[in-house]
C-alpha cells in the first residue's frame, strides 16, 4: 500500500505510524495512507525562514518570475501523470483541467507579472511624496519580502490549484512556503510536489509539504509569517483565534465556503439568449467538481414570474447529466471526494429539507455509469424550491458542499440585492441580464457583500470564464462569511507577503536606496551620449543636458498641418478671450516631439527601439518665443530574458524626460522607455 511522503527539512519522510487511510472516491478502494507523526513543525518553520527565505530574497523579481515560468513549463510537461491520479478524487477530465492546468496557469500568470516589478529584490509602492518646499526632503514607500514563512492550509476540493494559486504569489514575493493539503485528496498534491522537488528549479527550503495532520504548527508562527486557510468557516474561525496568531500579530488570510448566488435579471424572458446562458451557467456550477467548489452557485435567485420556467429548463438540462466513472465515455459528473463528504452533504440536505422542498433529484433514485454507486461517493444534483426566502432562511445559512442549490423568487432588483446579501458575505455573485441599468443597480447594490460580481449577457458569455472561475489577476476572497480575506489579485496579492515601510530622506539618498532616479537628486554627466552606451554601462541618474530650441510661429503652424491638430489655442489668437491663455500656445505633443529631437542620437548604436511612454504631463503653457531644453535622465533599468539562443541580450531603460523653459520651470515631463542592447552577447 502506498504511504504518502511528507517533504520536510530537505528530506522525504513518511509518518512514523500507520496513519489515516485514503480512499478512491470512485471505487471506494484504499489508495494510500498518510501520517505526519514525527515531523518537527518548529524545525520546519525555522528551516523555511533560515534556508529557503534567504535564497528567495537574494533573487530579484525578474529572477523569481523566470523561476515560476520554468516550473510551470516543467509541470505542464507532466500534466498527464497528474490527470491519471486526479481520477481517484472523483474528478472528470474537465474538473481536473480546472485544478491541474488552472493551477499551472497561475504560475504562468505570476511569472509574467514580474514585468510590473523592478529588477530588484524589493519594490517600491506608489508615488513619491514631496515633504518640503524646495524638494530637498521627500518620502516614498519601499516593500521588502517578509522574513518568515507562508503556511498554507488548503481544502480538499482543489488539491493542485489550491496549492499553486498561493505559492506562485509568495514565491514571486520572495517568501518560502509550507503547504498543508487536506488529507482526503493529498495524494494528488504529493504527486505534484514530488515533481516540483525533483525538478530542482526552486531553491532548497522554498517548499515543504505536510500530507498528514498539521495540528500544532501554529504554535510556532512568528510575526513575519503569513498563514492562509481555505475551508469551512467554523475551522477558519477556530484557527484565526489561535493565541499565537494574536500574540505575534501574524497576517491570517481566510477564504471560507460561502453561499454564492446567481441572479436572473427581471428583463430576461425564456426566448432571450440570456435565459439559456443562465440555465447553462447554473447547471455547470451545480455539476462541476460535483458541486464541491467554494464558488459554486448555492442560491438561484429568479423573478417570481420565471420560477416555473427556470425549474423546467434546469430540470431538463440536469436530466442530461450523466453521473459515473470519469474514465467512462459520456460521463459528465464524477463523485464527491469521499464517503465522509457524502455523509456530510446528506446531513445538510436533510437539514435544508425542513424549511424547503426538493423539486429536482432523489438520493435513492439515480443511475451511475461504469461504477457502483454504493461503493463510490456518488450523489445526484439536488435542487430545492424556497417560495418564501425572506421567511425560511436556512438556505442563506446552511451550505451543502455538493451538487445542491435552491431556487428562490424575487419581485424587484432591490429584493434580489437583499436576498444576495442575506448570505452574509460571499466569494462571488453573478447576474445574467441584457439591461445595463439593471446590471449597474445590482452590482453597486450588492458589491459590499461579495468579493467578485460577474455580469453575463450574450455579448460576453462566449468568452466568459464563468461564475466559478477566480482569475489570477483579480482578487479571490470575500467579506463576512467568506472569510474577509483576499488571494491572488495580481500585484495586490504579492503585497500581502511584503513589508511596506515609509522611507524619508533627500532625493539623492532615496535614489541610492531605490536604484530609481527621483526628481531633484544629484545627476551624473558624461562625455558620451547615453544612446551610445550599452545597457550595462548606463548609470541611474546619468543625465544629458541637451541643446535648446526657441519656439517659433512656423514650428506651431507646421506641426498643426502635419498632425492635423488645429485646436484653437494653437492656431487662432482671436479665440483666446476668456481662456487661461495669454497668447497662442505650442502643442504639448510638439513640445514632446521636439524634446525627442533634442535628446535622440541619430546614429546606429545600442538603442534598439522606443518601447513606449509613461506618465506624460504638460505642466505649463509654452508660448511663441519661449526657449526649451531637456534634462534627459536614466531613471531605471530592467533586464529582459532572451527568448531563445538567437535572441539579442537586452534590457528596458526608463528615462525621465524633463522639458524646461528659459525660466528653468518644467513645462512637460514624461517617462520614455527604450530597448537597449547589452554588451555581453554570450
Amino acid at each position: 500500500m502506498n504511504k504518502l511522503q511528507n517533504y520536510a527539512l530537505g528530506q522525504w519522510a513518511a509518518g512514523a505510524d500507520k496513519g489515516q487511510e485514503l480512499f478512491n472516491a470512485i471505487t471506494g478502494e484504499t489508495v494510500a495512507t498518510v501520517s505526519s507523526k514525527g515531523l518537527d513543525f518548529g524545525a520546519m518553520c525555522h528551516y523555511a525562514r533560515t534556508v529557503g527565505g534567504p535564497k528567495l530574497r537574494a533573487l530579484t523579481f525578474q529572477q523569481r518570475g523566470l523561476m515560476l515560468k520554468a516550473l510551470a513549463l516543467h509541470l505542464q510537461s507532466k500534466k498527464e501523470d497528474f490527470y491519471k491520479i486526479s481520477w481517484a478524487t472523483g474528478a472528470t477530465r474537465t474538473d481536473s483541467w480546472v485544478d491541474i492546468e488552472g493551477g499551472i496557469g497561475n504560475l504562468f500568470t505570476y511569472a509574467s507579472l514580474r514585468r510590473q516589478f523592478p529588477n530588484e529584490t524589493f519594490c517600491y509602492d506608489g508615488d513619491v511624496a514631496k515633504l518640503s518646499k524646495n524638494n530637498t526632503f521627500i518620502g516614498h514607500h519601499i516593500c521588502v519580502p517578509k522574513e518568515g514563512v507562508a503556511i498554507h492550509i488548503n481544502a480538499f476540493n482543489f488539491p493542485v490549484w489550491g496549492m499553486l494559486e498561493k505559492v506562485a504569489v509568495n514565491w514571486l514575493a520572495g517568501v518560502p512556503a509550507i503547504v498543508k493539503p487536506a488529507a482526503l485528496t493529498s495524494f494528488l498534491t504529493e504527486a505534484v510536489v514530488q515533481e516540483i522537488i525533483a525538478s530542482k528549479i526552486l531553491p532548497e527550503g522554498a517548499l515543504q509539504l505536510i500530507c498528514g495532520s498539521a495540528n500544532g504548527i501554529l504554535d510556532h508562527v512568528e510575526s513575519q509569517d503569513v498563514v492562509t486557510f481555505t475551508g469551512s468557516a467554523s475551522t477558519g474561525k477556530m484557527l484565526k483565534a489561535h493565541p499565537r496568531l494574536l500574540q505575534e500579530a501574524v497576517h491570517f488570510n481566510m477564504e471560507a465556503d460561502s453561499l454564492n448566488c446567481c441572479v436572473l435579471g427581471t428583463d430576461v424572458t425564456p426566448s432571450m439568449p440570456e435565459f439559456d446562458i443562465f440555465i447553462k451557467e447554473v447547471a455547470r456550477e451545480i455539476t462541476t467538481k460535483a458541486g464541491q467548489k467554494c464558488t459554486a452557485v448555492r442560491r438561484i435567485i429568479v423573478p417570481e414570474n420565471m420560477v416555473e420556467d427556470v425549474q423546467i429548463a434546469l430540470g431538463k438540462r440536469l436530466a442530461q447529466n450523466v453521473i459515473g466513472d470519469p474514465n467512462v465515455e459520456g460521463v459528465r459528473m464524477g463523485s464527491l471526494a469521499g464517503q465522509s463528504q457524502l455523509i456530510e452533504v446528506k446531513e445538510k440536505v436533510e437539514l435544508l429539507s425542513k424549511t424547503q422542498k426538493i423539486i429536482i433529484g432523489n438520493f435513492e433514485n439515480f443511475e451511475v455509469k461504469g461504477a457502483d454507486k454504493h461503493k463510490g461517493a456518488f450523489m445526484p444534483p439536488i435542487i430545492f424550491l424556497n417560495e418564501k426566502p425572506f421567511t425560511n432562511t436556512d438556505c442563506h445559512n446552511v451550505e451543502a458542499f455538493g451538487p445542491v442549490s435552491t431556487i428562490m423568487p424575487y419581485k424587484t432588483i432591490d429584493e434580489a440585492i437583499q436576498l444576495s446579501k442575506m448570505g452574509m458575505g460571499s466569494l462571488v455573485s453573478s447576474i445574467i441580464t441584457a439591461d445595463n441599468s439593471i446590471a449597474r443597480k445590482y452590482t453597486i447594490g450588492a458589491a459590499c457583500m461579495h468579493g467578485r460580481i460577474l455580469v453575463l449577457n450574450a455579448e460576453c458569455a462566449k468568452e466568459s470564464t464563468g461564475h466559478g472561475s477566480p482569475m489570477p489577476l483579480l482578487v479571490h476572497g470575500g467579506p463576512g462569511r467568506a472569510g474577509g480575506g483576499e488571494e491572488m489579485g495580481g500585484k495586490r496579492g504579492v503585497f500581502h507577503y511584503l513589508q511596506r515601510t515609509a522611507i524619508q530622506g533627500s532625493p539623492t539618498t532615496i535614489t541610492a536606496i531605490l536604484n530609481q532616479y527621483q526628481q531633484g537628486a544629484a545627476q551624473i554627466e558624461k562625455d558620451i551620449h547615453p544612446f551610445r552606451q550599452y545597457f550595462e554601462d548606463l548609470e541611474i541618474g546619468e543625465t544629458l543636458i541637451t541643446a535648446k530650441h526657441t519656439i517659433t510661429d512656423a514650428d506651431v503652424v507646421n506641426f498643426a498641418n502635419v498632425s492635423g491638430d488645429h485646436f484653437y489655442a494653437h492656431v487662432d489668437a482671436t479665440s483666446l478671450e476668456g481662456t487661461i491663455f495669454t497668447g497662442r500656445v505650442a502643442h504639448g505633443y510638439y513640445i514632446l516631439s521636439k524634446a525627442a529631437g533634442l535628446f535622440v542620437n541619430a546614429k546606429k548604436g545600442p538603442v534598439l527601439l522606443n518601447y513606449g511612454i509613461d506618465e506624460c504631463r504638460f505642466t505649463k503653457p509654452v508660448y511663441m518665443g519661449s526657449t526649451i531644453g531637456v534634462r534627459f535622465t536614466c531613471k531605471e533599468k530592467i533586464e529582459q530574458e532572451k527568448k531563445n539562443e538567437e535572441d539579442i541580450a537586452k534590457g528596458i531603460v526608463k528615462w525621465l524626460v524633463d522639458v524646461y523653459d528659459e525660466t528653468g520651470e518644467t513645462v512637460a515631463i514624461a517617462t520614455i522607455l527604450t530597448m537597449v542592447k547589452m554588451r555581453n552577447q554570450d
